[in-house]
Formats: C-alpha cells, structure tokens, sequence
C-alpha cells in the first residue's frame, strides 16, 4: 500500500488549495496532485526530486 503525504505547508490545504503529496516508492517518490488522488502520479528518483526542489527554491528568490 502507498501512502500518500501533503506538507503541512500546503497552501490552503482544508481549502483545496494548491499543492502536491508525496509518496516513499522505496528508491524513487512519487509526486502526485492532491485535487485529484486518483490521477495518475510522477515517479522520480530522490535526486531528481531534490534537483526539482532547489529549483524551484532559486526561482522564488
């Protein structure tokens, strides 16, 4: 069974608001949208997922 997480920093997470879950696959995670739990996911290694995160990080300064 795969548990699906959200941060608690979600975005108006009682809302539906913006936000992805996250989910430990053993060597990759999945990446998935909240709003929709029964779409499909995105399965990515860990580096890649941190490679993404930094991004994403760098763009907001």
């Amino acid at each position: 069974m795969i548990v699906w997480r959200k941060s608690s920093h979600s975005e108006g997470q009682d809302q539906g608001g913006t936000c992805v879950e996250l989910a430990d696959l053993g060597t990759s995670v999945g990446v998935r949208d909240s709003k929709n739990p029964s779409g499909s996911h995105l399965t990515l290694t860990r580096t890649d997922l941190h490679q993404l995160t930094e991004a994403i990080r760098n763009s907001r300064r």
